[in-house]
């Protein structure tokens, strides 16, 4: 089979992409074949990784114009597998086509800067995430750290959902949103903004979903499915952005 494996090099700024030939065997994945691509034939490709290091999520890049995990994706699956169509993303369906089934085509997470080849810079991505303040401030008064907080089973098992997310970014880069509006937050922080507002122990509660009133927030979302297609964790962030804007116009209307 053939892997055609996007290439950028800053110094001269050129783009193309490179064929290489392998051997799909079972059990062989993207991850891996690029390591195969790296030792055997180019020791210049550059791409993330961090498994085993504690820092899933870091291999995510466009495979066959999906954003999906290079580490568990593997190669016959892929081309045994029709196609995946993601809606309304000129970033994924523009661009380099392939030889179904006989190519898979390797590119970096679209709405980030290319930093080189595979390499893009999160910088962007980890800014939004932080300006929702992704962090739990307790409802608990300093001087009564040792209580204990009860919480619904059913609110646990929704803040289970959200916490789920490994910010890999594959749904940050399947967002049309993302193109169309830079400042856009993102499927990813807005699931977390939502999962510290429905938190039972923050301070703050639903006051937080005030800070993404906007089109740059709640707002923004049009509901195109992308994110929840896309995360290997199933979280589901259309409908935390969906319940978020149902408790803002519920609240308004008091």
């Amino acid at each position: 089979m053939n892997l055609k494996v996007f290439r950028f090099d800053p110094e001269t700024g050129v783009r193309r992409y490179q064929p290489f030939e392998l051997e799909a065997s079972p059990g062989l994945t993207v991850l891996s074949a690029l390591f195969q691509v790296q030792e055997r034939f180019d020791g210049t490709l550059s791409f993330r990784y961090s498994c085993r290091g504690a820092v899933c999520g870091s291999c995510a890049m466009l495979i066959n114009k999906v954003p999906r995990l290079a580490c568990r994706t593997q190669l016959k699956s892929l081309l045994a597998q029709e196609p995946v169509r993601l809606a309304s993303l000129t970033a994924i369906s523009g661009g380099e086509t392939w030889d179904h089934p006989n190519e898979i085509v390797v590119e970096p997470l679209p709405n980030l800067p290319v930093l080189k080849d595979l390499v893009v810079d999160m910088r962007p991505f980890f800014e939004k995430y932080r300006a929702v303040r992704p962090y739990l401030r307790s409802a608990v008064e300093e001087h009564s750290q040792t209580r204990r907080s009860r919480m619904d089973p059913a609110v646990e098992k929704e803040l289970e959902l959200y916490t789920n997310c490994i910010l890999c970014a594959a749904c940050y880069g399947a967002c049309p949103i993302n193109v169309q509006n830079p400042g856009y937050l993102g499927p990813a922080a807005l699931a977390k903004l939502y999962r510290f507002a429905i938190d039972p122990r923050d301070a703050e509660g639903h006051g937080r979903l005030r800070a993404a009133d906007n089109p740059e927030g709640w707002r923004g979302c049009r509901f195109h499915l992308n994110c929840k297609t896309v995360c290997p964790r199933g979280v589901p962030p259309n409908l935390a952005i969906g319940k978020s804007q149902a408790i803002l116009k519920r609240e308004a209307g008091k």
